[in-house]
């Protein structure tokens, strides 16, 4: 179903470009980042995903942000055909995706993930690591290859959080050197930095847990490391969520409070920008009041992109129109249509989400045997 625009709404808050530490981008639309599972065995990203990537910086987002990149070859992998930057095979593979992005205007930051208690595949271990023996809520994800429980972690030694640690700081090195504009740290949606983060998933009674901020030190340690590999001037951010991929109705127990206290000390590492995702982004991320993005926006004091259902150009422009994120960051929407920023320009329709993308796998083979089978029913149609 299409859901038409209103001809009404300004789209120029959308199109302004922003200055995110060094980087300079040219509007203020994003790619949120979406596992797609489309590498090879090894960990490197194929051509294929190449002339994927390319697409949405050809449809006008002027910043793309990369699936969840793995980073050692330890514990980190979290789905079979997850593409790593624990190698230098698979950083020369990155080379050639990040150039076609640039050839066509836009800029792409590689999102490092370590998937801690949720690795549902991971072919350089057999078992699974994360801050307590605690077995994740819910059943791995099986557009993503997984079937059954998760497996119960085995709590991490001081000497496996140092390696993972090494590992992030690694992977920027790796990801800097392949061309990209940035990194940013995955700390949300309940892979293992959110993990160290989270009550009743963390229940280390060493410096890693206990009070908010012991929770708070493995991101602390994982920014500090990272900074030092890259350097002051190479940007890097951090994504911050609630809910998580095993758990989307989560909220932090202590409310406001304990999100101005998180995004407080966020706001003071040396990080260039806050990535807040919520299912809807400009609603009060605690019953009423401030969304969880103007939260960051008003604790953090850095730039923040804002991710959740904002595909309606109308949503997207209001949220920061109010001034509450600095950029709009798309992931259903973008899937939709990697032209969406040139159709939001033209006050062109768009589409519904379509679940048959991502279903029954949510690799870039179903989705183009999707679009092909409904591009052929629209000929049968139009007959």
């Amino acid at each position: 179903m299409a859901i038409a625009a209103d001809a009404s709404i300004p789209t120029s808050p959308l199109f302004a470009p922003l200055r995110v530490g060094t980087l300079t981008v040219r509007n203020r639309l994003a790619v949120a980042p979406m596992t797609r599972i489309s590498a090879a065995p090894d960990g490197q990203p194929t051509r294929r995903m190449g002339k994927y990537y390319a697409a949405f910086a050809d449809g006008g987002f002027g910043l793309v942000i990369s699936e969840g990149i793995y980073t050692d070859k330890a514990y980190a992998q979290g789905y079979q055909f997850q593409p790593g930057l624990s190698d230098d095979a698979q950083r020369d593979a990155w080379r050639p995706i990040v150039e076609g992005v640039h050839e066509r205007g836009g800029r792409m930051i590689a999102q490092l993930m370590h998937a801690g208690a949720l690795a549902q595949a991971n072919p350089h271990r057999a078992d699974t690591r994360g801050p307590s023996a605690v077995r994740p809520k819910g059943v791995q994800m099986a557009f993503y290859r997984g079937s059954g429980e998760y497996r119960l972690p085995t709590p991490m030694s001081e000497a496996e959080i140092a390696a993972a640690v090494d590992g992030f700081a690694q992977a920027a090195t790796r990801a800097r050197e392949a061309g990209f504009d940035g990194v940013e740290l995955h700390g949300a949606n309940g892979y293992l930095l959110d993990q160290f983060l989270s009550e009743g998933v963390n229940l280390r009674e060493d410096r890693y847990g206990g009070d908010l901020q012991r929770r708070l030190r493995l991101t602390v340690e994982t920014v500090e490391a990272v900074r030092e590999a890259v350097g002051p001037d190479f940007p890097l951010g951090v994504r911050v969520s609630q809910a998580k991929v095993n758990d989307f109705v989560h909220k932090w127990s202590g409310g406001v409070e304990q999100a101005a206290a998180i995004f407080g000390t966020l706001g003071k590492l040396p990080i260039d920008y806050l990535h807040t995702t919520e299912f809807e982004a400009w609603q009060p991320a605690f019953g009423d009041g401030l969304s969880l993005a103007a939260l960051a926006k008003r604790h953090a004091q850095v730039p923040v992109f804002a991710n959740g259902s904002l595909h309606l150009r109308e949503e997207a422009a209001a949220l920061l129109a109010r001034g509450d994120a600095d950029l709009v960051a798309l992931g259903r929407g973008a899937l939709t249509h990697s032209d969406w920023p040139r159709r939001c320009l033209q006050g062109q329709p768009v589409e519904a989400f379509d679940r048959g993308l991502i279903d029954p796998l949510a690799d870039l083979d179903n989705a183009e045997r999707r679009r092909e089978r409904l591009r052929t029913e629209q000929r049968q149609s139009a007959r």
